[in-house]
């Protein structure tokens, strides 16, 4: 592996893989913060059914919706992140309460570590905090 000046610097393809990888999962979770503002049937029955009051959907898709916008802009790209994995284990709470299987409550973990993997792709520095190191 090279070494460079720039400890901040990466190659092209690790940052468009991880773009591409943030972006992709980003606008799935954009998707469903509007639908928590369109308010389909669908989304509003199966907010009930997890025992949420329909009233509280809107203030679910504006914390969503904001938490994703900070995640697409590179200089709070990490704050973003990391409320989106609250928002994400809110997700895998609800479904363990509400007894749902292994795929309803591992999803959001897995969609959590596809999100982070992204960030780190494009963002080098967050490699300090990671808990592996390279020999």
């Amino acid at each position: 592996m090279p070494t460079d000046s720039n400890p901040t610097s990466i190659s092209a393809l690790r940052l468009w893989g991880g773009r591409v990888m943030s972006f992709l999962p980003a606008l799935l979770l954009l998707v469903d913060a509007v639908m928590k503002f369109v308010k389909p049937p669908q989304v509003v029955e199966g907010t009930i059914a997890l025992g949420f009051p329909e009233s509280s959907i809107t203030g679910m898709g504006i914390a969503l919706l904001v938490s994703v916008i900070f995640y697409l802009i590179p200089a709070t790209s990490v704050i973003g992140a990391i409320l989106l994995t609250g928002y994400l284990g809110g997700a895998v709470v609800t479904h363990v309460r509400a007894g749902h299987g292994a795929f309803e409550i591992t999803f959001p973990v897995i969609f959590g570590m596809i999100l982070w993997g992204g960030l780190v792709l494009r963002e080098k520095r967050l490699e300090v905090i990671l808990p592996w190191r390279r020999t």
